[in-house]
């Protein structure tokens, strides 16, 4: 069974509140990421799964009244909430989306997870070499390489951000990576930022389609070239750099 676990927050320290602010007049981040989901072949079921913190109680009433399921766990060990959801309703097969892609592209989430069926991979995804834009960011790996880092992952940007174990090829898993034809990693619609909730408004606002499709956007912004001015200066990395100052201290304290 292929499960997406979409990890979803209140707490966003950047932009709070962000999955379930209203993109357009009727839906939300988390709305637009289910709908996009829900144009997907392969996927076989669909969980939100959030924190146990008191603020992300909201998470669970929208899942609720969205008839979606949904797994409560650690608010700083993302890499626990993810292992125990996949646990607790038995998914052998992992898709994970981050709900800061409100327009993640179904077409290339299929395109992901063919590439991982057709092969003897551990992981595949579409950002070990960045050619897609930030924004459609998915990642595919079986329960057993998640256990396995479960078990083995220490440093807090690995506990945090799910991946970057598998990714470092700490126990030499087998990594799969799709391109684009054109190297698109410049552009960027993931909502993080102010400035990418303007952007991510006027795409929605601009182009009347569901689902709304990499190509949808990149022939909007061929047309209106001045909207990708709107988020262009922000950091990409930001989320990751922070990580990065916590595995220093981590490190530090190890030796003292």
């Amino acid at each position: 069974m292929i499960g997406c676990i979409i990890q979803a927050r209140m707490g966003s320290s950047r932009l709070p509140g962000k999955v379930l602010m209203k993109l357009n007049e009727n839906w939300s981040a988390l709305d637009f990421i289910l709908n996009q989901l829900s144009f997907s072949t392969l996927i076989d079921k669909t969980i939100i799964a959030t924190t146990n913190l008191e603020e992300d109680f909201a998470i669970e009433q929208f899942a609720k009244n969205s008839g979606v399921e949904y797994f409560r766990g650690d608010s700083d060990d993302v890499l626990d909430r993810y292992y125990n959801c996949a646990k607790r309703f038995q998914i052998d097969t992992i898709l994970r989306i981050t709900s800061d892609c409100p327009l993640i592209d179904p077409q290339i989430i299929d395109q992901v997870i063919r590439e991982y069926q057709s092969g003897e991979y551990d992981y595949v995804t579409n950002t070990l070499t960045r050619t897609y834009p930030i924004g459609t960011d998915v990642e595919i790996f079986s329960f057993t390489t998640l256990e396995k880092v479960w078990k083995n992952a220490t440093l807090p940007s690995e506990r945090e951000h799910v991946t970057p174990f598998i990714r470092n090829k700490k126990l030499n898993f087998i990594l799969g990576n799709i391109e684009n034809d054109e190297n698109l990693g410049h552009l960027r619609w993931t909502l993080d930022r102010q400035e990418d909730l303007h952007l991510i408004k006027e795409i929605i606002a601009k182009i009347d389609k569901n689902p709304i499709l990499i190509n949808d956007i990149l022939n909007l912004l061929s047309t209106e070239p001045e909207l990708v001015k709107i988020n262009e200066h922000v950091s990409q990395d930001e989320g990751m750099l922070k990580s990065l100052k916590k595995d220093e201290e981590f490190s530090k304290l190890k030796t003292d």
